[in-house]
């Protein structure tokens, strides 16, 4: 095993992305959580974790799953414990007792939680000393070592749409600003389980399928640019419908993964016009492709998609819609922004930088344009910053930090913790 070296853990609550610092890329992308096909006993030990749910030949129909965060959080250290054990033993190989630990953790981590972090990473795997770091300041340290602007102006807006929640994070000088933090209670499992709903209300029974459903949502849902214009193309007939595609669920003999039908239908929505006056449907004249059309018949093993395909990332943009009583992504923003010192707020207007895996859905960044220009003063530009890979940008920031110069006296080592407890780390850390 590996020793001597510089371990950086992004312990996100859907992926956990692990690596040695100065790496470019992280060695394991994969899922935090452990899981169970359903036909085992209860009390066997047949739970695969980590990249085992990713193997080719396992099937992930109907599996139960354990996951160590919730709400952003890490309240269950015994299934996190199994999944750090197979990353670091098996992936990276490494000796966590002759290893440094950067890791990063949620924003407003109750120190109760944190205190059950710091007894795994010093007491259970032994690691040699422990750097503690929020993903927005990260992701800043990452984008300015790439952008010369950013690097001058030392400050942007940080927009994580995670797993548990959306974050919209000022950071300066490569700290962030945690009195403007403004946070939405929405990302992406909230998102995949409306979706589930939707499915399950309109066609199959997928209440339990969360890791297919959530395979559907990231292949197949974008975000509109004119959600009226959309809702009606959506009526018409699955011939003339841009949106309709199928997803086939694994059968388990032939194939164990799921997977999109028809690809190039899947993308025919590309084509549509942009401008909502370019594309106007007549009612007369379309009024008998709609509901009247039969749909096509589905196996039992498949379903179809329309309008779901982007009201489920339009939750984002409107919470109201999913009853929750909040304000959107762009309202976030502009709250966030607000909240900071007047001279800084057109420069974070003009560095906006977007990370986590639910920017990646097509046109996000284009529809947060158009909805941050109308709230955002005239004399201030908007611009969006979308991340080469938003789900490693975290990390990425991590490996840079973690190769630097300084990282050795940000650190907590183990006899400071053992002397100390977990006094040492709040203060180190600002927890």
């Amino acid at each position: 095993m590996a020793g001597g070296s510089s371990v950086v853990l992004d312990n996100g609550g859907g992926l956990l992305k692990a690596g040695f610092g100065g790496d470019k890329d992280p060695i394991a992308v994969v899922p935090n959580c452990i899981a169970k096909s359903p036909g085992s006993n209860t009390n066997s030990k047949k739970w695969l974790a980590a990249d085992q749910l990713q193997a080719q030949d396992i099937d992930v129909t109907g599996m139960t799953l354990r996951r160590p965060i919730d709400r952003g959080y890490l309240i269950n250290t015994e299934v996190q414990r199994e999944v750090w054990e197979r990353v670091l033993r098996n992936l990276l190989q490494v000796d966590p007792t002759n290893s440094s630990l950067l890791l990063v953790e949620p924003q407003f981590n109750p120190p109760g939680l944190q205190h059950a972090t710091d007894e795994l990473v010093f007491e259970e795997f032994g690691f040699n000393s422990l750097c503690v770091a929020d993903s927005p300041s990260l992701v800043h340290l990452y984008e300015a070592s790439r952008q010369p602007s950013l690097f001058h102006a030392q400050c942007s807006l940080v927009v994580d749409c995670g797993f548990s929640f959306t974050h919209a994070c000022p950071v300066l000088q490569n700290l962030t600003l945690n009195y403007a933090v403004r946070r939405m209670d929405l990302g992406g499992k909230a998102l995949t389980n409306y979706l589930k709903e939707l499915i399950s209300y309109r066609s199959l029974n997928v209440m339990d399928e969360t890791l297919l459903i959530d395979d559907a949502k990231e292949k197949l849902c974008f975000v509109s640019l004119d959600v009226p214009r959309d809702l009606r193309l959506a009526r018409l007939s699955f011939k003339d419908n841009p949106f309709k595609c199928s997803y086939i669920l694994p059968d388990g003999i032939m194939y164990k993964k799921g997977f999109v039908k028809d690809l190039d239908e899947a993308r025919r929505y590309c084509s549509l016009p942009v401008d909502r006056q370019s594309d106007r449907i007549d009612g007369d004249t379309n009024i008998n492709k709609f509901e009247d059309q039969k749909k096509p018949e589905l196996s039992q093993n498949e379903f179809a998609l329309t309008n779901e395909r982007f009201l489920v990332p339009e939750m984002l943009f409107h919470p109201i819609d999913l009853g929750k009583d909040q304000a959107g992504l762009a309202e976030c923003i502009v709250h966030a922004v607000q909240a900071c010192h007047p001279y800084i707020q057109p420069v974070l207007f003009e560095s906006i930088i977007l990370t986590g895996g639910s920017t990646l859905f097509p046109r996000f960044a284009e529809r947060l344009q158009r909805k941050l220009r109308p709230l955002v003063p005239e004399d201030y530009q908007v611009k969006i910053i979308p991340q080469e890979n938003p789900i490693l940008g975290v990390w990425r920031g991590g490996s840079i930090l973690a190769s630097s110069p300084d990282f050795k006296s940000m650190c907590v080592t183990k006899s400071e913790y053992e002397e100390m407890g977990s006094a040492r780390c709040c203060r180190r850390f600002f927890h």
